[in-house]
């Protein structure tokens, strides 16, 4: 047997030997697409197995994240310092060999992925921060950043709505750098994909402006091999590379949804390898196979040594450049400790007008900003004036026209981070978070550091009525791990929860207000702990108000009719609930002490998530219900949220 054919074999046989022993997995897609991953790791992509986050090397984002085992073969195959027994701990608690990509945990996963959709639109991410990178620092004869992003889906991935919309805005801007591989089966869960999609692929993408080419089967290594040289060849348009399958290819289960998504049993496993010619037992891979892939190990070192060399050459031809690159691709900002600038206000104005100004403020400071709108650009304040707007012709645009493509967009800017080089933001309006809920979750899971700006929170947004007015969105967001969301109350917290953002190693959403909020005295840097005393009384408190972002201007006021009252009320700021919680126990007792149990909490939007501060003798004023057509003034008078109701739910707690 010859050893290409042999190596293919191999990548199926582990596959399905971990998730037999897992009794848990996808064996379909790693039987099928076998040859398209030993095409890739063995003849196409450039990187290094020793060094996984080499700066210029190829990305593959495995799209199609229910057949990890593919991947994860190929790594342990190709150098990347998996072990046979890491192969064998398939799904198991604390292995590095996950049901799922997960990125941190295992050396040369891109990208987590999994929900289908996910991966192709953050490849669109990874390709667009390719192309403005090359713009901005290549020079003639220094090619320093020069990669290609490869993608695999499956019939999944094609039948998500959020593929579309990234293989539109992909078509749009012409990234003639991004090759994915259509592993087209016919076959999902539910079984053959006739009963549900029907549509034809090829003509929808060149629709898109894709080039569309065609592998008749998959096996043929060969083939794909002249189709990726095509695709590079082509530079003006991305490539979708449809290549026939079959679905568990050499097992009794072959061409049926029987192995999609289950083991294919001991007799079935016993099977295939008989049909493969396969005599390993046990995990254990043929010596000549393993040399035939270690090899990589010396290629790719030779690949990264080569571009260090090339760097070094840089950097003595264009020291201020090669400069500005090391900072970009280690994410080195600014520092934001003596700089008072950000926060310098002096009038009442919206938030999102006021995050304006900081993102410009920071733009000139920091060139690494990337981001735009889901055509909201305008209504959002998120535009970096005189920034430029990425696009086939300005590839060093720092704007970025997403279109209304929210799911899309959220995904593209996790692609961006992950990358490197980039500050990645997005915006919307907040009711839409909804929408990109999914990608957003992503973020947090991977950790990455994407800036989320939601505007017109709340029943603020007014006559757009209930289908614009976000409820419960503050709460759902609050509820995903790892994800900071502040709501700040007027401009000087704003710029904290900008500095914030940038500090983080999470995602931050910032939540802002369409209509104009007074200047808060005493807001500021304070609002970087999350919550803080933002105005005291003389003497203990009696009642504590917290509220954030609309709301603590009203709990002001009531503090000032309490204390007309004789009623000592302290009104604290909690812009960020996540940041709070981080803080020691002595601060988080010196802002809430736990003698007052009079306490009112504000926020015009699902009470849940109150009722921790509140405690049992509190009460909260949140919205129970969708909101309502009407100017904003007269839905916080209608729903509650004005001083007087504040000062009076005070009052009954102190009776």
């Amino acid at each position: 047997m010859q050893i290409r054919q042999q190596t293919v074999n191999a990548v199926r046989v582990l596959s399905a030997e971990a998730v037999e022993k897992a009794k848990s997995g996808h064996p379909g897609l790693p039987l099928g697409a076998a040859p398209l991953g030993y095409a890739l790791y063995n003849d196409i992509m450039k990187y290094d197995p020793k060094d996984p986050s080499f700066y210029d090397r190829d990305r593959f984002v495995l799209s199609a994240g229910h057949g990890s085992m593919l991947l994860y073969s190929l790594l342990y195959l190709y150098g990347f310092g998996l072990t046979e027994s890491e192969i064998a701990s398939f799904r198991q608690f604390g292995s590095r060999t996950p049901g799922h990509p997960e990125y941190r945990e295992t050396p040369g996963v891109e990208t987590s992925t999994g929900p289908l959709g996910q991966g192709i639109a953050t490849a669109v991410g990874m390709a667009m921060a390719e192309a403005r990178m090359a713009a901005e620092f290549n020079k003639e004869g220094f090619p320093l950043t020069d990669h290609y992003t490869y993608v695999l889906c499956g019939d999944g991935c094609m039948q998500e709505g959020m593929e579309n919309e990234a293989a539109s805005f992909a078509g749009t801007n012409k990234l003639g750098k991004l090759i994915v591989y259509y592993d087209s089966n016919n076959i999902t869960i539910e079984g053959d994909t006739g009963a549900a999609f029907t549509e034809d692929v090829a003509k929808r993408h060149e629709a898109l402006g894709w080039q569309v080419l065609r592998v008749a089967d998959i096996n043929d290594v060969s083939a794909i091999l002249r189709a990726t040289r095509r695709a590079k060849a082509e530079k003006e348009k991305p490539s979708l590379i449809i290549c026939r399958s079959v679905i568990g290819y050499g097992s009794p289960l072959a061409g049926t949804a029987d192995c999609h998504g289950a083991p294919l049993g001991a007799e079935n496993l016993k099977r295939l390898k008989e049909a493969l010619g396969w005599e390993c037992e046990g995990f254990e891979v043929p010596k000549a196979v393993l040399r035939h892939t270690r090899r990589a190990v010396a290629r790719g070192k030779k690949i990264s040594e080569s571009w260090k060399e090339l760097f070094a050459r840089y950097k003595a031809a264009y020291p201020a450049e090669a400069a500005a690159f090391e900072k970009r691709i280690n994410g080195e900002l600014y520092d934001f400790a003596n700089d008072e600038s950000l926060y310098a206000f002096d009038k009442a104005d919206a938030t999102r007008s006021a995050s304006s100004a900081v993102l410009n403020r920071l733009a000139e400071k920091i060139p690494a900003f990337f981001g735009g709108s889901a055509d909201l650009g305008p209504s959002n304040k998120s535009v970096i004036k005189n920034g430029g707007y990425f696009s086939p012709t300005e590839r060093t645009g720092k704007n970025i026209h997403f279109g209304v493509r929210e799911q899309a967009m959220a995904a593209i800017a996790n692609g961006i981070t992950l990358h490197g080089g980039f500050v990645s933001y997005c915006a919307t309006f907040f009711v839409f978070s909804d929408y990109l809920k999914a990608s957003l979750r992503m973020s947090a899971l991977m950790k990455l550091p994407v800036i989320y700006i939601f505007t017109h929170d709340s029943i603020g947004v007014g006559e757009d009525g209930p289908t614009h007015q976000p409820v419960e969105h503050l709460t759902a967001l609050r509820a995903t791990p790892g994800v900071d969301v502040f709501r700040p109350a007027d401009a000087r917290e704003t710029a904290a929860a900008w500095e914030s953002a940038l500090s983080a190693k999470n995602p931050t959403c910032l939540i802002l207000s369409r209509q104009t909020l007074p200047l808060c005295e005493g807001s500021g840097k304070a609002a970087l702990k999350g919550g803080y005393v933002l105005s005291d009384c003389e003497g203990a408190p009696e009642v504590l108000l917290i509220a954030s972002g609309s709301e603590v201007a009203p709990c002001l006021q009531a503090q000032a009719a309490l204390r007309e009252k004789g009623v000592n009320a302290r009104v604290i700021s909690m812009p960020c609930t996540e940041i709070f919680e981080r803080q020691s126990a002595e601060y988080q007792q010196c802002v809430l002490p736990a003698a007052v149990r009079a306490r009112v909490c504000v926020e015009a939007g699902s009470p849940l998530g109150w009722y921790k501060y509140a405690g049992l003798d509190g009460k909260v004023i949140g919205m129970e219900s969708f909101g309502a057509s009407a100017p904003a003034g007269e839905l916080f008078k209608h729903y509650g949220f004005t001083a007087e109701h504040i000062a009076e739910t005070a009052e009954s707690l102190l009776k």
